[in-house]
């Protein structure tokens, strides 16, 4: 059984050491952040931290630097948007365990918050060898000194066997941060016990990136929206063409076998019926509206790339969205960042926020997605900061990070 935040605060940590595994993986315009949804969720904790009077010293990785200094992923531009939102002192290491990180964890105040550099600038972060994550690991409990503890707060790594998420777990006493703690209790209830109907809405690129969250679904969802890229392997699996859309050939088999299997299992499947295509993948192709039986049929012909769902699927899926009690989005439904391809995700959103469901946004492009379109994260009742996590989740796959704290 997992330990609480409370339970470690209960405890007492007014003047110990509390390393906190934070989500801080944001977007960034050179050193801007784009989007600060991660920044605002890890500051709960910290704050719940600091008000008790621990020395709080923050791990969070940024992007893929592939165990290299990189200054381009330095932690550093989501370290100072935390600082301007918090209400507690926020110092930032120059690097991640070595003499400035020692000497500044050594010398933090009862209440401030460390945040030390991208821990994937050390290869050991990532390691598959137990070995080497293991002395990363022993160097990050070493900043915490005598009498420290751990708390893991990022949801979106919890799907990771690395060195700051599960092996410095079993060297610190471990405790489960609220945010995880939130995720996991709102994602048991969808896939355990959802009040129905159940509407699942899967977008996104790949097909095969959500292959068995469909396959997991099947039977326990009511009904499963598809959109998106993964689309247009599900038209194929109908014996459509598809010009030049996304498609992954070696699916299609999967594909069909779960059309076939869903409504056995009470499931209805519901694929797009129209599709917006264009000449070229840009904001400044030629645009037109072709059903999804005849793709090619059209002004582009064989050229023809399907870039978002039409109006008339955009009504069949509100339409279904409409009656749903609980709703679990992952994944926009079209390429969302071409304002002339981004009418279908918009129509979704809209049609999410207008129902009476608890709806839950599955991270990732879907998190982006609404709030680049407009939206606030409290119009939708729980947006997940771990897309991957979210996903693997929903698969029913051990999510090593949730595993490590009996989660």
């Amino acid at each position: 059984m997992a330990q609480s935040l409370d339970e470690l605060i209960a405890a007492g940590i007014e003047g110990r050491h509390v390393l906190v595994r934070s989500d801080l993986n944001v977007p960034l315009d050179g050193s801007t952040v784009t989007d600060d949804g991660r920044v605002k969720a890890s500051l709960p904790v910290l704050q719940k931290l600091a008000n008790a009077g621990a020395k709080v010293i923050v791990t969070a990785h940024l992007g893929r630097p592939k165990g290299q200094v990189d200054p381009k992923y330095s932690i550093a531009p989501a370290a100072q948007r935390l600082a301007d939102l918090a209400d507690f002192n926020v110092v930032v290491a120059e690097d991640v365990v070595g003499e400035d990180a020692q000497r500044k964890a050594a010398a933090l105040q009862n209440g401030e918050v460390l945040v030390v550099e991208n821990v994937r600038f050390d290869a050991r972060e990532t390691s598959k060898d137990d070995a080497e994550r293991g002395s990363f690991a022993d160097e990050l409990k070493a900043l915490t000194g005598e009498n420290g503890a751990y708390v893991d707060d990022a949801f979106g790594a919890v799907h990771r066997k690395h060195a700051s998420v599960y092996d410095i777990a079993e060297r610190l006493p471990a405790y489960l941060g609220d945010l995880v703690k939130t995720e996991v209790d709102v994602l048991k209830k969808t896939l355990n016990d959802p009040q129905r109907p159940f509407v699942v809405i899967m977008g996104g690129a790949k097909v095969s990136d959500k292959l068995a969250v469909i396959e997991n679904l099947i039977g326990k969802a009511d009904t499963i929206i598809i959109g998106g890229g993964m689309g247009y392997t599900f038209a194929a699996a109908n014996g459509y063409k598809v010009g030049k859309s996304l498609l992954e050939k070696d699916q299609i088999d999967n594909v069909k076998r779960y059309l076939e299997e869903a409504p056995q299992q009470g499931t209805e499947i519901v694929t797009a019926v129209d599709v917006v295509v264009a000449d070229d993948f840009s904001n400044d192709a030629n645009f037109e509206v072709r059903p999804v039986e005849d793709i090619e049929g059209g002004t582009f012909g064989a050229d023809a790339n399907g870039l978002d769902i039409g109006p008339k699927s955009q009504e069949l899926f509100a339409e279904k969205i409409k009656s749903a009690k609980t709703i679990f989005w992952n994944g926009p439904v079209g390429v969302f960042e071409f304002e002339n391809a981004a009418a279908g995700t918009k129509a979704i959103a809209d049609a999410v926020v207008a129902s009476d469901a608890f709806s839950i946004i599955g991270g990732g492009d879907s998190a982006a997605a609404v709030r680049k379109l407009g939206y606030s994260d409290d119009q939708f009742g729980h947006i997940s900061t771990g897309g991957g996590a979210s996903l693997e989740y929903i698969e029913g796959k051990t999510l090593p990070g949730l595993e490590v704290l009996g989660a």
